[in-house]
């Protein structure tokens, strides 16, 4: 059974930092491209990053891109993602996905607050 089971959300102020983890058991973390995706209450989901298996290609959608980060750990099957310059749009549910699209399994999520 895939688990993904991310951490590590809080409330930030603006222009802030914050690191989410992901720790994913159950499948084959190695051989799968994994992504990060969030969710505002009333809205959809937004794709935000993807890497690939080898952790050398990485994406990001314009709205994260140059201020989030997104990694990998294979020896520990962990996913990260590295909020920097948070913004209060930021906010939302943020959720570990398997594939690189973000529409495959995802874990229970971990809610971000950017907020002075």
């Amino acid at each position: 059974e895939v688990q993904l089971v991310e951490s590590g959300g809080g409330t930030v102020q603006p222009g802030g930092s914050l690191r989410l983890s992901c720790a994913a058991s159950g499948f084959s973390f190695i051989s799968f491209p994994m992504s990060w995706v969030r969710q505002v209450p009333g809205k959809g989901l937004e794709w935000i990053s993807s890497v690939d298996r080898h952790g050398q290609n990485k994406r990001y959608s314009d709205s994260v891109k140059g201020r989030f980060t997104i990694s990998r750990d294979d020896s520990r099957n962990m996913l990260y993602l590295q909020l920097n310059s948070a913004k209060t749009e930021d906010t939302a549910m943020y959720y570990c996905a398997l594939g690189s699209d973000g529409t495959a399994a995802r874990g229970q999520g971990t809610q971000v607050t950017v907020s002075s």
